[in-house]
């Protein structure tokens, strides 16, 4: 029994509000949970009602007299509060509050709605809402909601945060004969959110689909680990709104300016095996096909089509769409060749001719499904004087049968004429479409979601245990005691030792002669630059001297930088001026952490030095649950890579030592929330090694 199936499967059910009027939420309410067929115990409760359709009704949940599963509560908002306390104290489990008017009215509904959920957590009860539609199960059945439709029964769980997208939906299933095992109206997700329920579809075993419409995310570590661990046993599949760039926040560093507003959405999902849908009928058409179709194996497609141009389309977009065209053994072209007229195309795409019958469609798809290089088979369908509309849509049918581990889309393309083969296909389970793109589109997403599958089960982080995270608070506690935001650079480099990342040595020096020793005690030769956090851009104020060899150059440089950064800023507050010992040219890269405030920490890597913002070849991963694997493969997905890898007889980088450094800024920024963002640029890489040059950490 999963931790939800008194919600699902409750024994009873109380609806409070409950009315005798047609038009009333409270009326819907009980009349679908009577047309469904639920098999429990019904308590209308309204205090000025005897009964509501032949149920007796009583004044207060408390009357019942025996425990609750469920209750469905559609009061007014200002009774909701009252309504839960009588309900706690009578024992009731679960609540569903179908009634508006709660933070998303503003101020005073967000404290209402604290209250209820403040009274839900003292008794013990979990809440799904308030201002939400309800939910609905066709296999128990229940039916607690005030919807005019019930769905028909199916294997497709669907969660929505919208009640109207989820009530538009539900009626264009019915015309569309898609079912739905079960579902749920989020609302404003007070308790139980998407992940309660992406965890509890997935025990569900009437659901092989879990489909999401999401605005945000309740909590990113729990949604993580719910839809990590549903998505090795059913594909979790969401559309997630609100990707616009104009809800990123403003950003100091690089990794926050590049890091936009859905990047971390992206990122997570990614990691966590989520196909994500980028609008509504791609949503569904992944629904769909994942309902109805097995899991490829891999990504080679193979085209049957009895016209050469959909044939090219339909190539050009699966190329597009990072999918393969097969290539088909020896055999297989042998015998295309052999039994196809003599102007067919017997090689991927496969052309039986505008004047194929049927039988033809049944030998070509049946030989190109038997060849091992085929993972998937797309068949198109144009019409012609001589198309046979329903013998082919059965040819198809009977052979996809033949081969039930490889999935068939079809694009039917026209509209009239090749109707009533479309749906016959679709009604023996193979999606059909008018033209071959959304098909492509939907077979990509299911070849994505069977590589997210095939990857091992993901490991536990490297524990290093050679940090000294007393070191680290220490600095960043004297930084937050002075009210600064910004750590100087001496400051984050004293950070990034005590986390064991390779930097080069950076001391402060107040005067010109401390510096010049300070420069000897590092190494000739030097780096100098302003200390101030009140400069980001220290070469732009004369705040930076490189190359500098000598005592003599250092007291000189030192002078040049406080005249310098005098002129061009006279109230900046200078700490002092930084000396780094000047290490040699490497690979220029950058490693950075911007903090997302869902997920935590998204951590970047990329092409480093001046041209990072212009070129924006970098990388993200969220740094909860960071393996060595998954940092490595950040390292691989990037341009940089190739000059990683050695370009034009160059030796090949130490990978594996910013495989290292991506993990312990990872630690570093999971350990410590109140960095808010983190610059290494640049990262030099070396053959053996490499060494940050530049560290910036912003607090919050």
């Amino acid at each position: 029994m999963s931790e939800l199936s008194a919600f699902f499967q409750p024994q009873s059910v109380a609806v409070i509000g409950a009315s005798k009027k047609p038009g009333k939420i409270g009326h819907a309410i009980i009349e679908n949970m009577l047309a469904c067929g639920y098999r429990g115990k019904i308590y209308p409760v309204n205090p000025r009602e005897e009964e509501i359709e032949g149920l007796p009704c009583r004044r207060s949940v408390q009357e019942i007299g025996t425990a609750v599963d469920l209750a469905v509560v559609a009061v007014p908002a200002r009774h909701t509060v009252g309504v839960a306390a009588e309900c706690g104290v009578a024992g009731v489990k679960n609540l569903v509050v179908i009634t508006a008017g709660f933070k998303e009215t503003g101020r005073e509904g967000l404290v209402l709605e604290k209250e209820l959920t403040r009274v839900c957590r003292r008794h013990g009860m979990r809440l799904l809402g308030p201002n939400c539609v309800g939910m609905m199960d066709t296999h128990i059945p229940i039916n607690a909601s005030f919807s005019a439709v019930f769905p028909s029964r199916g294997d497709i769980a669907f969660i929505s945060q919208s009640g109207a997208m989820l009530l538009a939906i539900l009626d264009w299933s019915l015309a569309n004969g898609v079912g739905f095992s079960r579902v749920i109206s989020l609302g404003n997700k007070a308790d139980l959110n998407e992940a309660d329920f992406i965890a509890d579809a997935a025990a569900d075993p009437h659901t092989r689909v879990i489909l999401c419409y999401i605005e945000d995310v309740a909590d990113g570590r729990q949604f993580l680990q719910a839809a990590r661990e549903a998505g090795r046993q059913k594909p979790v599949i969401i559309l997630k709104s609100g990707v616009s760039q104009a809800g990123a926040r403003a950003a100091s560093s690089h990794t926050g300016a590049l890091a936009g507003s859905d990047l971390a959405y992206e990122t997570a999902f990614r990691q966590c095996g989520v196909i994500r849908a980028r609008t509504m009928a791609e949503l569904f058409d992944l629904a769909v096909a994942f309902s109805r179709q097995p899991v490829p194996a891999g990504d080679r497609v193979a085209v049957v089509t009895n016209a050469g141009g959909p044939g090219i389309i339909a190539t050009d977009h699966i190329e597009r769409m990072h999918l393969h065209m097969s290539r088909f053994g020896k055999e297989t072209s042998e015998a295309l060749r052999s039994g196809l007229p003599p102007e067919s195309a017997v090689y991927n795409p496969v052309d039986v001719l505008g004047d194929a019958g049927a039988d033809r469609y049944r030998f070509a798809l049946g030989k190109v499904l038997d060849d091992p290089s085929v993972n998937g088979a797309l068949v198109l369908v144009c019409p012609t004087a001589v198309t046979e509309v329903e013998e082919t849509a059965r040819a198809i049918v009977d052979t996809h049968r033949a081969h039930p581990d490889k999935p068939v889309f079809v694009a039917y393309m026209g509209g009239r004429t090749l109707a009533p083969g479309a749906k016959l296909v679709a009604d023996a389970g193979i999606p059909a479409y008018t033209f071959p793109e959304p098909a492509i589109t939907a077979l990509s997403g299911m070849v994505r979601y069977s590589r997210a599958r095939q990857n091992p089960a993901p490991q536990n982080p490297p524990a290093f245990t050679d940090i000294n995270r007393d070191r680290a608070a220490k600095t960043l506690k004297a930084v937050k005691d002075e009210g600064r935001l910004v750590l100087l650079g001496s400051e984050a480099a004293r950070v990034a030792d005590a986390y064991g990342i390779a930097a080069a040595p950076v001391v402060l020096a107040a005067t010109a002669r401390e510096a010049a020793e300070k420069a000897r005690e590092v190494g000739f030769p030097v780096v100098m630059k302003v200390a101030s956090p009140q400069i980001m851009h220290k070469t732009d104020v004369g705040g930076v001297k490189v190359g500098l060899r000598n005592a003599q150059e250092v007291e000189q440089a030192f002078v040049q930088i406080q005249e310098s950064v005098q002129r061009y800023l006279p109230d900046a507050v200078i700490y002092g001026i930084e000396i780094q010992k000047m290490m040699p040219a490497g690979t220029e890269l950058i490693i950075g952490m911007s903090r997302d405030v869902q997920f935590g920490p998204l951590i970047a890597f990329g092409l480093g030095g001046i041209y990072v913002n212009l070129l924006k070849d970098v990388s993200f991963r969220l740094a909860e649950g960071l393996t060595a694997e998954e940092a490595r493969n950040m390292i691989t997905e990037t341009k940089a890579y190739t000059l990683l890898r050695g370009y034009r007889g160059e030796e090949p980088a130490d990978i594996n030592a910013l495989v290292e450094m991506i993990l312990r800024v990872a630690r570093l920024a999971l350990d410590f929330p109140q960095i808010a963002e983190m610059d290494i640029n640049p990262v030099f890489a070396y053959p053996q090694g490499a060494s940050a040059l530049d560290v910036k950490i912003t607090v919050s």
